[in-house]
């Protein structure tokens, strides 16, 4: 049984809450090559892949033979295309290429559950209640999280739908970020040294993944 402290708005510990076993308590000896495979798989499918540089079919000049092949004393030459020649094309040249990879949904969900169970087993797993700003306040958000957690590091606010002011008020902090509780990922939680919940995201994480 795995447990974290829970806190009101104003950051004031008021007790305890347990975290369902099922997705913060699983064996994370096992799959830690699944979780390895998982996060460079996501991070594969981030790279844009469009880098791209000019063969010589792509540069501009004439495909004329420069000079007649025999006679002038010098080497074979081709076109100015050349990649030999300065302006002319690259040889082997990058293209855009798909670098998207489809992560399977059974694996994605198992590499979520183990990177919050270490973060659950560590205490750095935080609960707030009535985690819903009506308006922006950076001012309340930066004094709740200083009382709930003095020390430094990345944290990740977790809310259980896009509620704009509470988003707008933790990501004009620095090292906080802001994620929904059903698009939670395997990498932005060890990203993360300590993950923040409402307890309404609490019980959609739960709802969402515990199947």
């Amino acid at each position: 049984m795995v447990k974290a402290n829970k806190y009101n708005v104003q950051g004031e510990l008021i007790g305890e809450v347990e975290l369902p076993s099922a997705i913060f308590d699983v064996d994370v000896n096992s799959p830690k090559v699944l979780l390895h495979e998982v996060v460079t798989m996501y991070l594969g499918n981030q790279r844009q892949g469009t880098v791209q540089k000019k063969d010589r079919s792509m540069v501009q000049g004439s495909y004329r033979k420069l000079f007649k092949q025999k006679g002038t004393g010098n080497a074979r030459v081709g076109t100015r295309r050349s990649p030999i020649r300065v302006g002319g094309g690259i040889t082997f040249a990058i293209y855009p290429k798909d670098w998207y990879r489809a992560i399977p949904k059974k694996k994605k969900r198992m590499a979520l559950k183990v990177a919050l169970t270490d973060r659950a087993r560590h205490g750095r797993i935080y609960v707030v209640e009535g985690l819903n700003f009506e308006t922006p306040s950076t001012k309340e958000a930066k004094a709740i999280i200083s009382k709930m957690i003095p020390e430094r590091g990345r944290k990740l606010v977790v809310t259980d739908g896009h509620h704009v002011p509470t988003v707008k008020s933790f990501t004009n902090l620095p090292d906080v970020m802001a994620e929904r509780a059903d698009s939670l990922n395997a990498y932005g939680i060890l990203k993360s040294s300590y993950i923040i919940l409402s307890d309404a995201a609490l019980k959609k994480v739960e709802e969402v993944f515990s199947k």
